[in-house]
């Protein structure tokens, strides 16, 4: 639902509110449509769909979140500016099993449109963190632990960040040591 119907509807039931308390003396049922009213106004910023993605992945049922995102069809026209970042986010942490390769960008625009709370911040600076590892790129990836470590200020994801970093310290191989074809390729010529 266009997030400016949401405001529409309040607006309507504020309106019905003040005529049933001032116009037809039902005090009472005019208090509890007014205070309806809050319920569109609430979910004008924050989407519905994005709640219920929170819900989920608390359930750590990544299948049912990734459903209840899959709503949101045009996030600029549903949801409020604030919202964009969390709807990336929550994307990319619901795509982080299945196609990790569509993660980093995700998060990157996540933190380009903005989060609220500061662990989103560092969980989405270490899937930053782990695809630029997973990729080769170790400066930006340590550079990128870094933050995280400082953005994690509660000491939710230490683990994850020592782990990282013992990846970091493993050596390189050489491409051609995963092509078993490469090795044996002096043999037959």
């Amino acid at each position: 639902m266009n997030k400016y119907i949401k405001l529409a509807v309040a607006a309507v039931l504020i309106l019905l509110g003040l005529y049933m308390m001032f116009f037809t003396r039902n005090l009472g049922w005019g208090i509890v449509v007014f205070l309806l009213a809050g319920a569109p106004i609430l979910l004008f910023f924050k989407n519905e769909y994005i709640l219920l993605a929170f819900w989920q992945l608390r359930k750590q049922n990544m299948e049912k979140a990734a459903e209840w995102l899959k709503n949101v069809t045009d996030y600029k026209a549903q949801l409020h500016k604030s919202q964009y970042g969390y709807f990336h986010y929550l994307t990319g942490l619901t795509q982080a099993q299945d196609h990790p390769t569509k993660v980093e960008p995700l998060m990157k625009k996540a933190l380009e449109y903005g989060l609220n709370m500061k662990h989103d911040r560092a969980m989405a600076t270490l899937n930053l963190a782990a695809a630029a590892i997973s990729k080769g790129r170790k400066q930006e990836g340590q550079k990128l632990l870094e933050e995280a470590k400082r953005l994690d200020s509660a000491g939710m994801m230490t683990d994850q960040i020592k782990m990282m970093k013992e990846q970091l310290k493993m050596p390189t191989m050489q491409k051609h040591m995963h092509n078993p074809n490469m090795r044996n390729r002096g043999k037959f010529f």
